[in-house]
């Protein structure tokens, strides 16, 4: 007596399996499109996440992390969710943890080991912990992208990086965290001075170059002048590196 298998019944009943989704990279140009900068990228399904919920960290701080106008806690102060008009109270672990987190997510959330592995690159040096600290994120590569102006977020800034575009001392560096040293040059490639974007990023009138970078929007390139410290960054709320210490020192 002939019994069909479960697979065939299955398929009598709801119809046959649909095809497996298709996860491919640049790899394959037929499954791509190009990114804002000109390289491929794989299709929206492998897209991150943080491309399109980035600005919830802003409600979920309570600030206006990179002060920017499309910010959503410029309409509503308040955090996200059903109690987010509640009172919370501040304890000693909740304005430190506030604290790390506002310096992680404004270097584009930073991840926590690297963040820990900055933190005691910052004790083994001499001076402040905090002040070496910053100085330690200010001194990466897509930061520095960020601070000369090349890119309108510090997301661009790191798929600037990321993709190639970048140049350090003549040599291509796409490594976001890579530590730029006192008086290094940066220079974007000739493809990506060509970029709308980049264009559009060297003039907004959003944010200024800070005294501690130098940089050419005619020729796309800058340099790194030196370290800086708390007071030099140009952060739009108030960044407590000592309360990320005593965090990270618990």
């Amino acid at each position: 007596m002939f019994r069909p298998s479960l697979e065939n019944v299955v398929a009598d009943l709801f119809g046959p399996r649909p095809a497996p989704i298709s996860y491919r990279t640049k790899a394959y140009p037929d499954n791509s499109e190009p990114d804002e900068f000109g390289s491929q990228k794989p299709m929206e399904c492998c897209v991150s996440k943080r491309a399109n919920s980035k600005y919830k960290i802003d409600r979920r701080l309570r600030v206006n992390l990179w002060g920017r106008p499309k910010s959503p806690i410029n309409k509503r102060e308040y955090g996200p969710g059903q109690h987010g008009q509640g009172r919370t109270k501040p304890t000693d672990y909740r304005l430190q943890l506030m604290a790390k987190q506002r310096l992680k997510g404004y270097y584009g959330s930073v991840g926590e080991r690297q963040l820990r592995r900055y933190y005691l690159e910052a004790v083994r040096r001499k001076g402040d912990t905090g002040e070496n600290l910053v100085e330690l994120l200010e001194r990466r590569l897509d930061a520095v992208i960020y601070r000369m102006k090349f890119a309108i977020t510090v997301f661009a800034s790191r798929q600037l990086v990321s993709h190639g575009h970048v140049k350090v001392n003549g040599k291509r560096v796409n490594i976001a965290s890579y530590l730029v040293k006192d008086n290094d040059v940066i220079e974007l490639t000739s493809k990506a001075k060509e970029m709308a974007r980049v264009i559009e990023a060297t003039q907004t009138a959003e944010r200024d170059v800070p005294e501690y970078v130098t940089a050419d929007h005619q020729a796309m390139k800058g340099s790194y002048i030196r370290g800086p410290k708390l007071a030099d960054v140009p952060y739009p709320v108030q960044m407590e590196p000592s309360l990320v210490v005593e965090y990270y020192s618990r």
